[in-house]
C-alpha cells in the first residue's frame, strides 16, 4: 500500500515527530497493573466470513470500557502538583469522560467533564459514577470543546485533551505494543479514528517494532476529517452517527502529522457497515462493541479486497453502547438478514381465513410475531383486507419459500420494507 504522507505538510506542521517510541514504552512502563493487559485472539469465524486472518484486541475490557483508559492515566500522571491540585477538565462524547475521571479519582483530583447534548446515557451515568462533575453543552465534541476550555479558564481548571496531546498518544499506542507482543505475524493493523490520537500512538509503536506492517485507519462515513484532512479536502462533516465516540470534526494538531507520516491508508465506514460490525462482534464473538468499537471491523467488512489473504489486526476500541441503540442495531441486523421480516398477504375478510394462513406459515416452520389486518386503509375492495404480518425466519431463503407457499395457496403477498440481506452471513 502507498503511504498517506505529504513531506512538505509535515515540515510545515510539526518537523520532527512530537511523540517518540521511547515516550511508548515508557508508557507502557508506567500503567503496568494500571490498566487491564487486554487479550488479543484470532477469529475463526470472522477469518472465513472476511477472508483475511483477523485478530482481535478486547479494548472493550477495560475498567471503563475503552482504551482511553491507557492516555488518560499517562496524562494525569504527568501533571505537576500545582495542575492536580487545580484539578481537571475534559471534553468527551463519553470514553475519554470515563477514563479520565475514573483515574482522576484514584490519584486524588477533582474532574469536570463537558459533554456533547445526546451522549449515550450509559457514558454519562457512569462518568458521574465515578464522581466527576458533568456538564452538557453542545451538539459535538467540538462544541462541547469550546465550553470546556471557557469552564477551564474562568475556574483555572488543566485542561486534559481526548487526543492532541503527546502523553495521550502516547499511552494510546500501548495497545500496539501488546497485539504485537502476542502476534508478530501481523500484516495490518487496523485502528479507528476520531481526533487520531489511537491511530497515532499505535502507527509510531507499530512500525518501529515492525517497519513493514501496514497501518489503515478507520473514520465514520459521516465524519472523514481526517481522510479529507490528509487528501487536502475542504472539510465535510456531520449527521446522526453510531459511533458518536469518534463523531471528531476537528482533527489534531499534534496527531495529523504523525499520521500524514506513518499511515498508509484510512477508509470509511458507512453507519449500516458500522451496525454490522457491531452485530456480527456480538453474535460470532460475544463480545459487545459500540459503533466506535466496530469501525475497524466494519472497514474490514466495506473493503474485503484490501485486506483478503493478509493477517490483520483490528481494535475493538470500546464496548460502552447505550442499550437501547444495542438493541435497534440487532433489530435491525435481523431485519437485513432476513431473519425478522414483514409480509403484507391480500385476504377475503372473512372467517378463517387467518387460521388458514397461519397454519401454512407454521407449516413452513415460520414464526408469526405480530399480526395486524388493514381494512380502513387498504386500497382493496370492501370484502378483502391487507393482513400484515412480522415473521422470524432463517433467511432470506426462507423467506422465499414461505412466499412461494402462500402463493400456490392462492394468496398475493408482498414483503413490506426489507433491507437488503448482508452478504457478511
Amino acid at each position: 500500500m502507498m503511504r498517506l504522507g505529504r513531506p512538505r505538510e509535515i515540515e510545515g506542521k510539526a518537523g520532527a515527530m512530537t511523540v517518540t517510541f521511547d515516550d511508548i514504552k515508557a508508557a507502557a512502563a508506567l500503567i503496568e497493573g494500571k490498566t487491564v493487559r487486554t487479550p488479543s485472539a484470532h477469529s475463526r469465524t470472522l477469518s472465513e466470513i472476511t477472508g483475511a486472518e483477523v485478530v482481535l484486541k478486547f479494548e472493550n475490557l477495560q475498567y471503563t470500557g475503552s482504551f482511553k483508559d491507557r492516555g488518560a492515566l499517562v496524562k494525569l500522571t504527568s501533571l505537576s502538583a500545582a495542575e492536580k491540585a487545580a484539578g481537571v477538565i475534559a471534553m468527551s462524547a463519553g470514553n475519554h469522560a470515563q477514563a479520565v475521571a475514573y483515574h482522576a479519582r484514584n490519584l486524588g483530583l477533582a474532574a469536570t467533564i463537558v459533554m456533547p447534548n445526546g451522549t449515550p446515557q450509559v457514558k454519562a451515568m457512569n462518568t458521574r459514577r465515578f464522581g466527576a462533575r458533568v456538564v452538557f453543552e453542545g451538539e459535538t465534541i467540538d462544541e462541547a470543546a469550546v465550553r470546556a476550555r471557557e469552564i477551564a479558564k474562568t475556574e483555572g481548571l488543566t485542561f486534559v485533551h481526548p487526543y492532541d496531546d503527546a502523553k495521550v498518544i502516547a499511552g494510546q499506542g500501548t495497545v500496539a505494543l501488546e497485539m504485537l507482543a502476542d502476534f508478530p505475524d501481523l500484516d495490518m493493523l487496523v485502528v479507528p479514528i476520531g481526533g487520531g490520537g489511537l491511530l497515532a500512538g499505535n502507527a509510531i509503536a507499530a512500525k518501529a517494532l515492525k517497519p513493514e506492517i501496514a497501518v489503515i485507519g478507520v473514520e465514520a462515513a459521516l465524519y472523514p476529517s481526517m481522510y479529507q484532512a490528509t487528501h487536502g479536502l475542504p472539510a465535510k462533516a456531520g449527521g446522526r452517527t453510531i459511533a458518536e465516540g469518534i463523531a471528531v470534526k476537528t482533527v489534531g494538531e499534534t496527531t495529523l502529522p504523525i499520521i500524514e507520516r506513518l499511515a498508509d491508508d484510512i477508509l470509511l465506514a458507512s453507519e449500516e457497515d458500522l451496525e454490522r460490525g457491531v452485530q456480527l462482534l456480538l453474535e460470532i464473538e460475544k463480545t459487545v462493541a459500540e459503533g466506535a468499537g466496530a469501525a475497524a471491523l466494519a472497514a474490514l467488512l466495506a473493503h474485503r479486497d484490501h485486506f483478503v489473504g493478509r493477517r490483520v489486526g483490528l481494535i475493538v476500541s470500546g464496548g460502552n453502547i447505550d442499550m437501547r441503540l444495542l438493541t435497534s442495531v440487532i433489530l435491525r441486523g435481523l431485519v437485513r438478514n432476513g431473519r425478522i421480516v414483514r409480509m403484507r398477504i391480500e385476504i377475503t375478510d372473512s372467517p378463517g381465513t387467518l387460521a388458514h394462513i397461519a397454519g401454512i406459515i407454521g407449516d413452513a416452520d415460520a414464526n408469526i410475531i405480530e399480526v395486524y389486518h388493514q381494512r380502513a386503509f387498504s386500497g382493496l375492495p370492501a370484502k378483502q383486507a391487507d393482513l400484515d404480518v412480522v415473521l422470524e425466519t432463517r433467511d432470506m431463503d426462507h423467506v422465499h419459500d414461505v412466499m412461494a407457499k402462500l402463493t400456490a395457496a392462492g394468496y398475493r403477498c408482498t414483503l413490506m420494507g426489507t433491507r437488503t440481506p448482508s452478504s457478511a452471513m
